[in-house]
């Protein structure tokens, strides 16, 4: 029997203070579609507040302002861009998704750490649940990555924001 690396419950804090640094870039960046939702609604910044907090999903805070950017009276240039930054932060939900709604498995043995992830698949025949990931130097530079593209995103979301005259 091998002797647990001493170093595992460190990689793992450093993985846990990631998370949290995701966590932090994503809630800060979804709050950015309130003025995305003032801004094509056509209301006020307080307006758009009460109605991001009453949709509670990020899903469909999104959908709203995807769909408020598809009205007819929306030049094609600001659809693009919104549209643009929708598809960005559709594709970077996966990730936060996968470790916000998953448990995490520790190995006695040698203290590897895996997320088990909270979902059914459906397949055609049958289901999958309970995939596992392991907790590596891949999945740590995946959220590193991940945490750069939002920091762009943000960044993206208050140029067009600016651009386009939302309420700030």
């Amino acid at each position: 029997m091998q002797a647990p690396d001493r170093d595992k419950p460190a990689a793992f804090n450093d993985f846990l203070l990631k998370i949290g640094q995701l966590n932090y870039s994503w809630t800060n960046t979804e709050s950015l579609l309130i003025h995305f939702i003032a801004g094509l609604a056509r209301c006020d910044k307080e307006t758009a507040v009460v109605i991001f907090l009453t949709l509670n999903t990020s899903r469909a805070r999104l959908d709203l302002v995807e769909r408020l950017a598809k009205m007819p009276r929306v030049t094609h240039d600001e659809r693009d861009a919104v549209l643009t930054l929708g598809r960005e932060m559709s594709r970077l939900s996966g990730l936060r998704n996968r470790y916000n709604h998953c448990i995490y498995a520790f190995d006695p043995e040698n203290g590897n750490t895996s997320t088990i992830l909270m979902r059914i698949a459906d397949r055609k025949n049958d289901i999958r649940l309970g995939q596992m990931n392991p907790i590596d130097e891949s999945a740590m530079t995946e959220i590193d990555d991940t945490l750069a593209r939002l920091a762009r995103l943000n960044t993206g979301f208050w140029q067009t924001a600016r651009r386009f005259g939302y309420p700030l």
